[in-house]
């Protein structure tokens, strides 16, 4: 997916006024979160990876539409792999990528040789 194609929508956000959906449970995801802070009955954090979630393409998801109605068709949403919970973008974030910036490549670069 494209950064061109995909829209924040949570900008002017925070936790507290988050729009909740009637077969979903939305959070807003912190400052680079990758994995759920959902509790379950007991207590314990569920812990689950959040990934980018294309929900216009999954089956079920097509079915309630919920997502779509409320965000759009190319809304940026993580979805946890364990709890199914969503996660909005953090407010202010601009980047689509949750694992962070990575490296530089050096391929195609000519770099000076070794010295003996």
């Amino acid at each position: 997916m494209a950064t061109s194609e995909v829209t924040t929508s949570a900008s002017a956000r925070t936790t507290q006024d988050v729009q909740q959906l009637p077969n979903h449970k939305v959070k807003v995801k912190k400052a680079g979160q990758r994995a759920c802070n959902e509790k379950d009955v007991k207590g314990k954090f569920c812990g689950g990876h959040l990934k980018l979630w294309a929900y216009s393409a999954d089956v079920v998801e097509r079915e309630c539409g919920d997502i779509e109605k409320a965000w759009g068709p190319n809304a940026e949403v993580y979805r946890c792999e364990n709890c199914k919970a969503l996660y909005l973008p953090t407010p202010g974030e601009n980047k689509v990528n949750v694992a962070g910036t990575g490296m530089k490549s050096v391929f195609g670069l000519t770099l000076p040789p070794k010295e003996k």
